[in-house]
């Protein structure tokens, strides 16, 4: 895991600029700084490693190729180096590899398949810059599912790249405006989905998906010259996979428990200490179990409680590590501990991000990093396996109202929406009644108040596809791809990567995700019980009483938290500041409104996190940017 920059130009102090981009990412690899510089294009590449696979210098980047024709920067995992490294040896391919790191396999095989054909193959987790010296060529491309990100802009006609949207601000000359166009999405959902950013211009990499910029000896780029196209649409895969396997429901344990032990093996390859979070649910402990299953006796679980009764798994989690046999540490913090967090926040997500849970998911990540270097997660199950309660509830409100003519759900909605002012789920109900299909409907159910339509001035812009045949199997597909990548995925690796530690998720591994696409639905559920085969699974290794109770997760109690002590006094302040919409990007009387109907109880505390949010990084990134 590492942090990669890099621009194209000429006309810069270029060992400045790349200094200062990856001074600001140096939490995401703290062991080492490397930069390559070429004379004749002006292109530069900047690398922060966190050592974890041949961790000497044999391993350091960027990397030049054998041949000398290419140059990688990168930043992930290729968990199969090996297998690729072997084929090579076998088909005649022999270089003296100067290590054993998976960056100089990947860069090989790069070389020797070519970009399209080593993607198809490889298992890992991955953003990548490459130079091809003698096309003059640079390629971006992105994992599949989306677990790492990458960055990319063209500022004043120089293209600039990198992990983390703050080394994009940190290059020399950066102008970019806030963009306006994202932030009805952002305070509905709380998160900035790809392509897009907070900044007009600055664009987020798909996941599957590579740049491709030919021309990087031109002295200057336009929009044209990037060329973007896709190795891996999983919207594509999903499609082909639907009930494809046809074996019995023990079947379909018996492989899932094969494929996710193998992705579990392949993934605890490190030359550092690792380990796994384990929150008391079925996902974490699926990997934990599994985790000892490869490695018995030898596996470090980490937990966080919460003082806080209704929010603490940890009493859960414990009995787990003590079944399967765990080195387990557990931490119990405060609300003082907790709420310590929010002043870094916007420095860790670099944009405006609403996810409250973002909280403990960097405090567990600061405990594990205490002890190991990479740590492994159940992150993708509730996606993969049917494991959010929505799709239950909202399935036969569609069923009930779906098939209703237009004018009937138009004058429902109308008839809701008179009293959407003075209680949310009537705002929420005379917007679902406008969905066209399951899947918007169940995007529907984010919008939460009916100030979310005064905030911006404009409509929750709400969207959502039948790709699949199921409409369970559309709903999971719709969350793997938006909600997953750009909230999920965003969290762990921010949150991991501020204290330099590496997050892996199993339940991505390429296997096991085409196979949990390809299962019957009544697999994942049936007669209310979710998560069906993955419990199953799991009851091999951890007895069903341990496990047979309701999920808490990493909530946190916002409402109370933002109505007394410090933190109340914070938001109070931050709300009768509102420098964002005195700006002129929110509406500040909504603000106010807002806020006053919260404290009576009648407006939600996620959208009042997400203004806070909005306010907070404009304060901390935006006004320091351009003072």
């Amino acid at each position: 895991m590492c942090g990669i920059a890099g621009f194209i130009s000429k006309d810069i102090d270029r060992e400045k600029t790349i200094k200062a981009m990856t001074d600001s990412i140096i939490h995401r690899g703290p062991d080492a700084y490397g930069c390559f510089m070429d004379e004749t294009t002006g292109l530069t590449f900047g690398h922060r490693r966190l050592s974890i696979i041949d961790i000497t210098e044999t391993g350091s980047q960027p990397m030049v190729s054998a041949s000398g024709r290419y140059v990688i920067c990168y930043n992930g995992e290729i968990y199969d180096a090996h297998i690729l490294k072997n084929m090579m040896e076998s088909e005649g391919h022999h270089i003296d590899y100067r290590g054993t790191s998976d960056t100089e396999i990947l860069l090989e095989s790069l070389e020797y398949y070519g970009i399209t054909k080593t993607l198809s193959m490889v298992k890992g987790m991955f953003a990548v810059a490459l130079f091809d010296k003698k096309d003059k060529c640079l390629y971006l491309f992105r994992d599949r599912v989306g677990e790492k990100s990458v960055y990319y802009s063209l500022v004043n006609g120089r293209f600039v790249f990198a992990s983390e949207i703050q080394a994009i601000t940190a290059y020399e000359g950066f102008n970019k405006e806030i963009n306006k166009e994202v932030l009805p999405l952002f305070l509905t959902r709380g998160y900035i989905a790809a392509p897009y950013s907070i900044y007009e211009g600055v664009y987020k990499l798909l996941p599957g998906q590579i740049l491709t910029l030919k021309g990087v000896d031109k002295d200057s780029h336009n929009e044209e010259d990037l060329e973007l196209s896709s190795y891996y649409d999983i919207r594509k895969i999903a499609a082909e996979k639907e009930d494809g396997f046809k074996g019995s429901f023990d079947e379909a344990v018996e492989e899932l428990d094969r494929l996710m032990t193998a992705a579990v093996k392949g993934q605890m390859v490190a030359d550092v200490p690792l380990g796994a979070f384990l929150s008391g649910g079925i996902d974490s402990a699926s990997v934990v179990a599994l985790m000892n299953k490869v490695n018995p006796g030898n596996v470090k679980s980490f937990t966080i409680g919460f003082e806080d009764k209704k929010y603490n798994e940890a009493d859960f989690a414990r009995d787990i590590a003590k079944h399967i046999g765990t080195d387990h540490t557990e931490l119990v913090v405060s609300d003082k501990e907790l709420t310590d967090v929010i002043p870094i926040i916007s420095d860790i997500y670099g944009e405006p991000f609403g996810d409250s849970s973002q909280i403990p998911t960097y405090l567990v990540s600061k405990l594990a990093r205490s002890k190991v270097t990479v740590s492994l997660s159940g992150d993708a199950g509730d996606e993969l396996f049917c494991g959010y309660r929505t799709y239950d509830k909202v399935l036969p409100f569609w069923n009930k109202t779906g098939k209703l003519p237009g004018f009937v759900k138009g004058a429902g909605s109308g008839l809701c929406s008179l009293f959407a002012s003075t209680k949310g789920s009537m705002y929420r109900a005379s917007m679902c009644l406008k969905a066209k299909n399951v899947v918007e409907m169940k995007n529907y159910l984010a919008c939460t108040s009916a100030y979310l339509d005064k905030l911006t001035g404009t409509k929750p812009k709400v969207s959502g596809q039948m790709l699949l045949k199921g409409q369970m199997n559309s709903m999971m597909l719709d969350d793997l791809t938006l909600y997953h990548t750009d909230d999920i995925l965003v969290k762990v690796d921010r949150a991991g990567m501020r204290v330099s530690l590496e997050n892996r998720i199993p339940m991505l591994d390429r296997d096991v995700l085409e196979f949990a696409l390809s299962l019957p639905i009544n697999y994942k559920f049936e007669n209310g019980v979710q998560k069906r085969v993955l419990k199953e699974m799991l009851y091999r290794y951890v007895p069903k009483e341990l496990m047979d109770r309701p999920k808490t997760g990493f909530a946190v109690p916002l409402r109370r938290w933002l109505t007394s002590g410090t933190t109340g006094d914070w938001a109070a302040s931050l709300m009768n500041e509102l420098t964002f919409a005195k700006d002129g990007f929110l509406n500040e009387s909504a603000c106010k409104g807002l806020w006053q109907g919260f404290l009576k109880g009648k407006e939600p505390a996620e959208l009042v996190w997400y203004v806070l949010m909005l306010e907070q990084w404009y304060q901390n990134q935006y006004k320091k940017l351009s003072s």
